[in-house]
């Protein structure tokens, strides 16, 4: 092990140290990124985009006549609102779940949010 990379010691002392979240974060990223999927924080209002990551919130939220299925996407740089209009529910968008997500981004009271977006579910790893 002496004649191990400068490189090696550096990353496994970084994940050593640091923290968890952070390290998740990266690696999103990375997924993102190999994926030909566009991080969340360079997407702007208008783009057409698809975007990779894990949810971590998904809500059913009740709006005036129509239901709609918010799911808070986070792909380590940024999170982005999928908000599926009329649906209650969807198999497989659940908290933990990573997905792939392809529509017109919009900002909404601040917030990048994807209107029914087509979706695919991915392979847990």
């Amino acid at each position: 092990m002496t004649g191990a990379a400068p490189g090696y010691w550096r990353r496994l002392v970084r994940k050593l140290t640091s923290d968890t979240a952070e390290l998740d974060a990266e690696d999103l990223s990375r997924c993102v990124e190999q994926a030909g999927a566009r991080r969340a924080s360079e997407c702007c209002s208008g783009q057409a985009v698809t975007v990779l990551g894990r949810l971590r919130s998904v809500e059913h939220c009740p709006r005036a006549a129509a239901a709609t299925l918010e799911a808070e996407l986070f792909d380590g740089s940024e999170a982005i609102t999928l908000v599926w209009m009329g649906r209650r529910r969807i198999p497989g968008i659940e908290p933990g779940r990573t997905v792939k997500a392809s529509g017109r981004i919009a900002v909404r009271n601040g917030r990048k949010v994807l209107y029914n977006p087509y979706y695919e579910l991915q392979r847990s790893s």
